[in-house]
């Protein structure tokens, strides 16, 4: 695991986005500025070997363009000394988002990174997506790595305007986030060890999830 410490400093960005129909409650066509005043996100739940209570942390930015989910015991293994369910690992978060009044929002990207040890004929697997409550599961995206690698692994994805998925205008609804690492050995053989992360100890590693706004229509 000391290898994992060393090299799990260094990554930048990557993005994911899943797209719907978008919801007809905000009559904006184009895109709008950050709204002012204050957004805040807090953990309303949260489940999922990937992140054990305590061990998943979320942010707001100050400038309102995104928020941030920091994880500090992320990680996928299997090989030597792994057990029998540590190659998946998963976290769902259900996060409160509080808005400005007047204002809805999208996530159009978002960004995952981490460090991955993944010896020849091995392979990871990054898996993720996310919805409102009460609306259907979208479509989950999956980033492939393969092995030999020892280095920062980062995936991207991102949804076109028109496609986004918005929250309801006027209404109280949980973001559901929900996250996946698997670890395969394939034919690298039983005994040998191969790795992925999501996690930081000191902040460093986060998963960046970028808002989209438009106003809501009059009332």
């Amino acid at each position: 695991m000391t290898l994992r410490r060393i090299a799990l400093g260094a990554a930048v960005a990557a993005l994911t986005a899943l797209a719907a129909p978008a919801q007809a409650q905000a009559s904006a066509a184009t895109p709008s500025l950050p709204p002012p005043g204050r957004v805040t996100v807090d953990v309303a739940g949260v489940n999922g070997s990937g992140c054990p209570q305590g061990t998943a942390d979320v942010a707001a930015a100050s400038d309102n363009t995104a928020f941030t989910v920091t994880y500090s015991n992320y990680l996928a293994q299997t090989g030597a000394g792994s057990g029998g369910t540590d190659f998946r690992k998963n976290c769902q978060l259900a996060l409160r988002i509080r808005v400005p009044q007047g204002f809805t929002y999208a996530i159009a990207r978002a960004d995952y990174r981490g460090f991955a040890h993944l010896q020849r004929g091995a392979y990871g697997q990054q898996r993720a997506n996310y919805y409102f409550q009460g609306n259907a599961q979208t479509t989950r995206s999956t980033h492939q790595f393969n092995g030999p690698l020892t280095d920062n692994w980062q995936a991207s994805d991102q949804t076109d305007y028109a496609d986004l998925v918005w929250a309801p205008c006027g209404e109280e609804r949980n973001l559901n986030v929900n996250t996946e690492l698997r670890v395969y050995a394939g034919t690298s053989g039983s005994q040998n060890l191969s790795f992925m992360s999501m996690d930081s100890t000191d902040g460093s590693v986060s998963t960046v999830y970028h808002f989209e706004w438009r106003e809501c229509p009059a009332s």
